[in-house]
């Protein structure tokens, strides 16, 4: 007998960032290190839907073999007063001309690079369906418009 794991969607986040309003560290003995803003955005499931609050950041290290890893701590607070912490940890990569067109601002195909994380929720007292009881996977797809 299998057990096999059921994919299920749970919600969707649209971050809200600044990139020109971060600032950067820059080289490290890891890497190079930046820090950008969250400045908002929203998110919604079948069963939860709520907004994404300022005051957060995307910490990110360029590591030296062109993989950025990716600690983003944000607060997310939904339609009926519940906060939900985040830490959510994951690496990006693609070759140095789809990363520098992202650098840029420039839209690309999600098919062209990897992001993926494995975010960490921590709630309030209400009810937030069981997310600080289960494993989320994450893909992570970049829109630059703005």
């Amino acid at each position: 007998m299998t057990n096999e794991p059921k994919l299920e969607f749970a919600f969707e986040i649209k971050i809200k960032v600044e990139p020109g309003k971060g600032f950067e560290t820059g080289d490290t003995p890891k890497g190079f290190r930046r820090l950008i803003p969250i400045v908002g955005g929203s998110f919604e499931g079948p069963d939860i839907r709520g907004t994404v609050l300022p005051g957060g950041y995307d910490f990110q290290l360029l590591r030296n073999d062109n993989v950025t890893e990716i600690d983003a701590r944000y607060v997310l607070q939904t339609d009926d007063g519940a906060s939900i912490t985040i830490v959510n940890r994951g690496l990006r990569h693609a070759g140095k001309e789809v990363m520098q067109q992202m650098v840029s601002g420039i839209e690309v195909s999600p098919s062209l690079y990897y992001f993926r994380s494995v975010p960490q929720f921590e709630r309030g007292m209400k009810n937030t369906g069981g997310l600080t009881r289960r494993c989320l996977l994450q893909a992570v797809f970049v829109n630059l418009r703005r």
